[in-house]
């Protein structure tokens, strides 16, 4: 990896000395220009987009905090999310539509990938600050600007390398601006490509397109229309245990992949295209009052392709029963039955066979055909195939939005917002892996019931149906969700004090659509379902006092009650119609306490913040090793608590020498247990239990952080070195551990009837060092900027960026111990080692 970084960043400086000719050197303001690239290029190259990484980071921008201008783009190396929220708290708005995904409360960044110059425009608002186009969420809210007469005017190429999720990428952007005819117009075109990514088995491919028309008029009325898209294919990365990990002698080890006639084969393939379209009209009222309305569309094509297996082992490379650890138990002294000589032999010959050939840790993609091969001669359906979990989703989106001046000290802004969206969501057959037959059966079920039952056929409307390449089969249904939505913000300046007052209204329709009638749910798959109806709003108001000489005193409430998101709110959507038991509202309060001081030679903030959800709902499916059947599991009845402090301290000792200290200690956490109802695959009935997930923290994003950085920005230079420090980093937890059931049955309480629970897994900690350095020069015709970013200076592999718990129990079904301890073995993500980008990028 060292070797690429550096092989691109000779050949990016070669081009940069043959293209520079007569130089100026004009000072370039903080944050401005091309100091800031790496800021626009982080999301796609440096977090990466895997689905099995779904805990994103939460972007933030103010001009105003310290502390929330650095954090997106200075903590994304270990996922960092504003306050610990999810990110469905962060609201993200392009041309004043909502664009966060209505199914998941999410915006995957994804989506405009590779659009870093048109996203440069974006107005922000922390939790507590007014804005133009929404009332702001509990995370904040951005608006990007995507208008053609917003883009800067000329040409821009910009060519990079990096050793990152990919290795080369190449953009064009042109602009005319406003031209004297009325006329604005954008295009971009870019384009990302890796053979292979930092993560051994991984690739990238990607293109980005825009194009932007604008047309003024009149003075009154402005009409724009944008359409751009990224389809990409890349392969993905799997989380692994320690034990994996040591025995590849690799942090980065990738268990989806293996070699197939001696070339590498991901199982894990992703490929994503969202084309989307905005048409917004900008009418001028008068010179007091400005309308703005803005109709969306987009259609959005998700698959994720999954390595299989029917009726034979797992062929997974880091499957439990290969480890060594499930031959020998490494964890508990005491055990008698897996402690003995042959115990030890048997870990020998598993270590030595796994530390052989690195081919003995990865997918063994010619057995598998082999297999299928000898099964085809016997009219058997295939062993082993590569599926694809498809999630479409057809958008539409007309949101218009208000902006009056009362008085000189006081505005209104109003909008409202109507969306319809269709998920289309669906199994699909990818590759039989060189078998003849397969068909559409629920196999896992065959355990449960007979063979020839209603109850293992996954559509009785098509009983037996042979699956090919590209047929769906296991499950097809669609969900509808309809919102409506209605803000109003009063803000006003009187003497020393800006405030606003915010308000919204809102209503939720959500149903499903069958079409497949599921054998274990035979009359309640196919069709629709009945419709679920919400009615939601909430209200904030907040507070700038200005106390003279710099001072500042930040103060803010709000409450809201929030519809629970569709994918949480059906029961068992791949089986059945039925929605969630007590399926309620969110009920969100927040608050906030800061203050913030600016002078000449220092700029900082310090704040308090606490926030509660209550009746929350989460859903979640895993497979449940134990019993060979997938689990979907509901909690209702959840409550939650953020509270914590956050920092950032800019001190000039020059015009040209900063000195940043910022970070937080945050805490997020449960506070209350949860109601569960869950059903397996293999049974198809429901089972009710109590979770004890009081205690459990979120996970997937540092709770702690901080952060000492230098910054040098003068005569066209501009130069930052930072230290970063991260800890409790907590992985996501399983819900099976703290079944009351499952405790019972392990005997986990005390003499006083006490529950012992386990402690939730948390990953490691540590420094992380970053840099980057620049230069910008004006030529005879255009700018010449180069900017070289280094992340994790120290190659510090161990600290920790996600990961989950296990869900299966260390007990066999008749109550003996397994030697392989899989409440001790989570699976974990960790940080890239020394990575960089090399930005050379030319405007003209």
């Amino acid at each position: 990896m060292h070797k690429k970084l550096m092989s691109a960043v000779a050949a990016l400086s070669m081009s940069l000395s043959l293209a520079a000719q007569t130089e100026v050197t004009p000072t370039v303001v903080a944050g401005s220009g091309d100091a800031d690239e790496s800021a626009f290029t982080f999301t796609e190259a440096q977090l990466g987009e895997e689905d099995d990484q779904t805990q994103n980071v939460t972007i933030v921008k103010s001009s105003s905090n310290i502390f929330a201008s650095e954090v997106g783009y200075l903590f994304s190396p270990v996922r960092f999310r504003y306050r610990g929220f999810s990110q469905k708290y962060n609201e993200i708005y392009i041309n004043g539509a909502p664009m966060n995904d209505v199914e998941n409360g999410q915006f995957r960044f994804s989506l405009i990938g590779g659009l870093n110059n048109q996203t440069r425009d974006v107005e922000s608002s922390l939790p507590f600050e007014d804005n133009t186009f929404g009332m702001t969420a509990m995370g904040g809210s951005n608006n990007y600007n995507l208008r053609p007469s917003h883009m800067a005017a000329g040409h821009r190429v910009t060519l990079s390398g990096a050793n990152r999720n990919y290795l080369v990428r190449a953009m064009y952007t042109y602009s005319t601006g406003m031209q004297a005819n009325g006329w604005a117009f954008t295009g971009s075109l870019s384009y990302r490509w890796a053979n292979e990514g930092y993560v051994e088995g991984t690739f990238y491919n990607s293109l980005s397109y825009l194009l932007g028309a604008e047309k003024r008029i009149n003075d009154s009325h402005t009409i724009s229309l944008v359409t751009w898209g990224n389809p990409t294919e890349r392969a993905s990365q799997g989380a692994a245990t320690d034990e994996s990990y040591w025995i590849a002698n690799n942090q980065q080890y990738n268990p989806y992949w293996g070699y197939q006639n001696g070339k590498k084969r991901n199982s894990r393939v992703v490929n994503d295209f969202a084309p989307t379209a905005l048409l917004t009209w900008d009418w001028k009222i008068s010179d007091k009052s400005r309308l703005v309305t803005t109709l969306t569309g987009k259609y959005s094509m998700y698959k994720s392709t999954k390595l299989n297996y029917n009726n034979s082992d797992n062929p997974h490379p880091d499957y439990w029963k290969v480890m060594p650890s499930s031959y020998f138990n490494v964890w508990d002294p005491t055990d008698a039955s897996y402690r003995t000589e042959q115990a030890v032999a048997d870990w020998q010959t598993a270590y030595d066979y796994l530390t052989a050939s690195k081919a003995h840790r990865q997918i063994n993609w010619d057995r598998l055909y082999h297999s299928n091969a000898m099964v085809n001669r016997q009219g058997g359906d295939a062993m082993y195939y590569i599926q694809a979990r498809n999630n479409d989703q057809l958008m539409i989106n007309l949101s218009s939005t208000l902006r009056h001046t009362l008085s000189r000290n006081a505005r209104l802004n109003a909008g409202v917002t109507l969306s319809h969206t269709t998920g289309y969501h669906y199994q699909t057959m990818e590759d039989l892996l060189g078998a003849n037959t397969f068909h559409n059966i629920n196999t896992y079920a065959l355990g449960t019931y007979a063979p020839g039952s209603d109850r293992i056929q996954y559509d009785l409307n098509n009983p037996n149906a042979v699956v090919g390449v590209g047929d769906r089969f296991a499950y097809d249904y669609n969900i509808y969700v309809r919102k409506a939505n209605a803000w109003a913000t009063l803000e006003g300046d009187y003497e020393a004090v800006h405030g606003f007052v915010s308000g919204r209204i809102g209503g939720t329709t959500m149903q499903r659509d069958g079409k497949m009638r599921n054998g274990l749910a035979a009359d309640n798959s196919f069709g629709k379902s009945g419709t679920a109806k919400f009615l939601d709003g909430g209200a904030k108001a907040g507070a700038h006092v200005n106390m003279g000489k710099g001072n500042t005193l930040v103060i803010g409430m709000g409450y809201e009650v929030r519809t629970p998101t569709s994918n949480t709110a059906f029961a068992s959507p791949e089986i059945n119609n039925d929605f969630v038991t007590n399926l309620k509202n969110e009920k969100v309060f927040s608050a906030e306490l800061g203050y913030q001081l600016k002078s000449k030679w220092v700029q900082a903030n310090l704040s308090g913040y606490y926030s509660r959800i209550s009746d929350a709902t989460e859903w979640q499916c895993f497979y449940f090793d134990d019993i060979n059947s997938f689990s979907y599991v509901s909690m209702t009845d959840i409550e939650k608590e953020y509270y914590g402090v956050e920092y950032g301290i800019n001190v000039s000792l020059s015009s040209a020498f900063d000195i940043k200290f910022i970070g937080n200690i945050a805490e997020a956490q449960n506070i209350s247990d949860a109601n569960v109802r869950y059903m397996n695959s293999t049974e198809g009935t429901y089972g009710d239990d109590y979770c004890h997930y009081k205690g459990v923290r979120e996970s997937g994003t540092p709770l702690s952080a901080h952060s000492i950085g230098l910054s040098y920005h003068q005569g066209g230079w501009y130069i930052d070195l930072s230290a970063n420090h991260y800890s409790r980093i907590y992985l996501s937890p399983s819900v099976y551990y703290r079944y009351e059931s499952v405790l019972a049955a392990n005997g986990e309480a005390d003499n006083e009837g006490n529950w012992r629970l386990p402690e939730q897994h948390e990953g490691n900690g540590g420094w992380m060092v970053d840099a980057s350095i620049g230069k910008s020069m004006y030529l005879k015709r255009g700018q010449l900027s180069i900017n070289l970013s280094v992340t994790n200076l120290l190659n510090n592999t161990r600290i920790c960026t996600g990961g989950y718990e296990q869900s299966r129990s260390d007990l066999t079904a008749s109550g003996n111990s397994r030697g392989y301890m899989f409440s001790m073995n989570p699976k974990k993500y960790y940080a890239y080692g020394i990575n960089g980008m090399l930005n050379v990028t030319y405007r003209f």
